[in-house]
């Protein structure tokens, strides 16, 4: 099973990264600028598994670049905020 296939094991696999990411030293601008090109390549390479993750998709193709970053801050807002919960 990959890790599209189910959105809340897609959340726990950035979660994961982004423990990771933060332990090594990562800054929050550079973690928020990788999770940006992240979404960039999912978009444009991959197809949906979800209803969540086609969601995602329209809005980030719809989006303008500003708002493509805001939407890449908040999936990495939303992926520490379920760590704190």
């Amino acid at each position: 099973m990959s890790v599209l296939d189910n959105f809340d094991t897609w959340k726990a696999f950035l979660a994961d990264r982004l423990q990771q990411a933060e332990s090594e030293g990562m800054g929050q601008e550079t973690i928020s600028n990788m999770a940006y090109e992240v979404g960039d390549y999912l978009a444009a390479n991959t197809s949906a598994k979800n209803s969540e993750e086609a969601v995602l998709q329209e809005i980030w193709t719809a989006a303008s670049e500003d708002e493509r970053h805001a939407l890449a801050s908040a999936m990495v807002k939303l992926v520490q905020n379920q760590g704190n919960a």
